[in-house]
């Protein structure tokens, strides 16, 4: 048991996200989708709601995705240099695999929809934990293309978000550490109630 919970501790100091458009094959393949969804979903999730969805991106459709991010762009920035809406498009074709995180709040439950999103992004830190388990390398994107109605739409309902888009592949480069919070950066201890 305790080098089970030694490699999980080193699992947790080690992960760390890539940038996709540095992300090549392999990916994961379609049995390991699944599997990394599953993990995913297994987050606090007061009241079972699932209150958040995953949409696979394949491969066959990251055209498609392209010219959606480029409609998008272009309505926001109709006067946009065509270098720029190409840059744009690249966005939808970096890594070998995407999974966009929706945030399906169930509205009028008692459980506050804020709880619902916190779980949303809850699954998201999942499945990057996962995806770092299985050997790959994960990226939590947002941008403007998360923020957008446009984009939006495409995915969900108007009660619906786009907690992030996840690329996942294999680091092309090794991935550079980047400075981590130590606790006492973080932390403080409640010194309690103010005297009355």
């Amino acid at each position: 048991m305790l080098n089970d919970r030694s490699t999980l501790l080193t699992h947790l100091k080690t992960r760390r996200s890539g940038r996709p458009r540095d992300m090549v094959e392999p990916g994961p393949d379609d049995a390991q989708i699944s599997e990394i969804i599953e993990i995913a979903a297994r987050v606090p999730d007061h009241g079972k709601l699932f209150p958040w969805r995953f949409v696979i991106v394949p491969k066959a459709r990251r055209d498609d995705f392209a010219r959606l991010l480029r409609e998008a762009f272009e309505g926001d920035a109709p006067t946009a240099e065509e270098r720029k809406l190409e840059a744009v498009e690249r966005i939808a074709r970096q890594a070998p695999a995407l999974i966009v995180v929706m945030s399906a709040p169930v509205a009028g439950h008692k459980v506050p929809i804020w709880e619902q999103e916190l779980s949303a992004g809850a699954a998201c830190m999942n499945l990057l934990h996962a995806v770092h388990a299985m050997g790959f390398v994960g990226g939590w994107i947002s941008g403007w293309p998360a923020y957008s109605d446009h984009v939006r739409g495409a995915f969900g309902a108007s009660h619906e978000r786009i907690a992030g888009m996840m690329f996942i592949g294999t680091p092309a480069f090794p991935l550079e550490e980047r400075p981590r919070a130590v606790a006492s950066m973080v932390s403080t201890v409640w010194s309690g109630l103010p005297l009355a």
